[in-house]
């Protein structure tokens, strides 16, 4: 505008333009909007009559000043400049005001929203609003959104399916390894880990010694556990830092290949949860800290170092007491109500208090197949009227939320670096569950064919999004930017 103004004044030249110039090209600029916006403001204030109480601008006090809609405001004695005293009156829905926003938002430096309306009202503008249409600007901005944008969440998932039906024990499994153990062999000190099996049903659990964190020796603890148990149908595990202090052996020396093979000859599931997404694997995560409690007082007792034999016995004894632990909590200081549910109910099938069993019974049956039939009719009656209604109340992400497409562009949150090194990376593939929110996505960090590009599977809990479905040209644009 201020180059069309030097044209129709006969001015040639390419000099910057002077500060005069600049605020002669506003005013036609901010004249022609307020007109647009606001015009029985202008027809109530030419024919002299005041505005309807109602009126979005009735508590500004409006003066026309130089062909403008300004703030009259209480500030007309002091002595301050005409912009700063009376503030240009700016619609909240035209692009005039975005423009102004963003630069006044840039000048502050991305700071929030007072910074920013302080900023506006020192540029000479009010904007109809202006606290939420501020808001909502620092929401939609990319900088801030890389600042301080929190990560997603999601709606938490329906409990699955082989949490909710009976099964046989450990049918369906959830695995995790835990801590590194010293024993002693001889006069070397050898390390030891446990391998934590759990029923995803009856919450029932199971650990096995493992020598080192090698693929060998994770196979034979999954051969002993399938002997003694039986059959499993599906295995479940995470990624993630669970290994805790074996994570880097565990991914170097486990052959993922030969234990799927090992597997599949068994008819056995192996599911791998996205990486870095803990949360997901709750059910196991929960029963380590039942262990390493129960363990922290039991290896109180024994100050030296142990044998494998001995590590091995107290891994037992835990598996014992962790499988003696109440599934539900609700009636257990009711004198008066049964015996809490536990794992080893089903597990061994013994119970100290029972109903007397429907159906003719004589004395000999209480040595028969239908007193083992009926203790497991009692437990799974119980663990469906006592365990599964406490179970199905979701603690927490109780609404959807916005849901990852392709093309959106993210920061990946990692904990061990600082938040404005956290790579910047593109939604390639968003697949929604069955109740159609997105909970993974797989993320290409760099740009496609270049070195440094690789495609990751992330939670929607370790992503930051920054702009929401652009094209792969947008997309590197983006990136390019924000990388400078």
């Amino acid at each position: 505008m201020g180059r069309i103004q030097r044209i129709a004044n006969g001015v040639n030249g390419t000099q910057p333009l002077t500060i005069e110039e600049r605020r002669k090209a506003e005013k036609p600029i901010v004249m022609l909007t307020q007109r647009e916006a606001f015009p029985d403001t202008f027809s109530a204030l030419d024919a002299a009559t005041t505005l309807l109480k109602t009126h979005q601008l009735y508590p500004l006090d409006l003066v026309l000043e130089d062909d403008l809609l300004r703030d009259g405001g209480r500030l007309r004695k002091a002595a301050f400049p005409t912009p700063f005293k009376h503030q240009a009156i700016l619609p909240k829905n035209r692009h005039v005001k975005r423009l102004i926003l963003d630069y006044a938002h840039t000048d502050s430096q991305h700071q929030g929203r007072g910074m920013t309306l302080n900023k506006l009202h020192s540029l000479g503008f009010w904007i109809v609003g202006g606290s939420k249409v501020i808001a909502k600007f620092i929401g939609q901005c990319v900088t801030c959104r890389k600042l301080r944008r929190l990560t997603e969440s999601q709606k938490i998932a329906d409990l699955p399916k082989d949490r909710v039906e009976p099964t046989p024990p450990f049918t369906y499994c959830g695995i995790d390894c835990f801590e590194p153990f010293l024993v002693k062999q001889g006069r070397k000190e050898m390390k030891r880990y446990g391998l934590l099996i759990t029923c995803m049903c009856s919450r029932a659990i199971h650990i096995e010694l493992l020598d080192d964190m090698s693929t060998d020796s994770f196979i034979k603890a999954l051969r002993c556990f399938i002997v003694t148990r039986g059959a499993v149908r599906q295995i479940c595990s995470d990624q993630g830092s669970n290994f805790i202090g074996a994570i880097n052996e565990f991914q170097h020396r486990v052959d993922s290949n030969k234990l799927a093979t090992f597997l599949t000859k068994r008819q056995c599931k192996f599911i791998l949860n996205a990486p870095h997404a803990s949360h997901t694997g709750g059910v196991w995560e929960r029963q380590i800290r039942t262990v390493r409690e129960i363990l922290n007082s039991v290896l109180q007792l024994c100050p030296g170092r142990m044998d494998d034999s001995s590590l091995r016995t107290v891994f037992y004894e835990v598996m014992s007491i962790g499988n003696s632990r109440p599934l539900t909590v609700s009636e257990i200081n009711d004198p008066k109500t049964l015996e809490p549910l536990t794992p080893n109910h089903i597990l061994t099938a013994k119970a100290d208090i029972l109903f007397p069993p429907p159906g003719n019974f004589v004395r000999e049956d209480l040595f028969l197949q239908k007193r083992v039939q009926y203790l497991l009719e009692q437990f799974w009656s119980r663990w469906k009227k006592e365990y599964i209604s406490q179970i199905s109340l979701r603690q927490k992400w109780h609404e959807p939320r916005h849901n990852m497409r392709k093309g959106d562009v993210v920061l990946i949150k990692d904990i061990e670096l600082p938040r404005n090194q956290w790579p910047l990376a593109r939604v390639v593939e968003a697949n929604a569950d069955d109740d159609g929110l997105v909970r993974r996505v797989k993320v290409r960090t760099g740009c496609s064919g270049t070195l440094g590009s690789s495609i990751l599977e992330r939670n929607v809990q370790k992503l930051v999004l920054l702009v929401e479905n652009l094209s792969v040209y947008m997309c590197t644009y983006i990136t390019v930017t924000l990388l400078q």
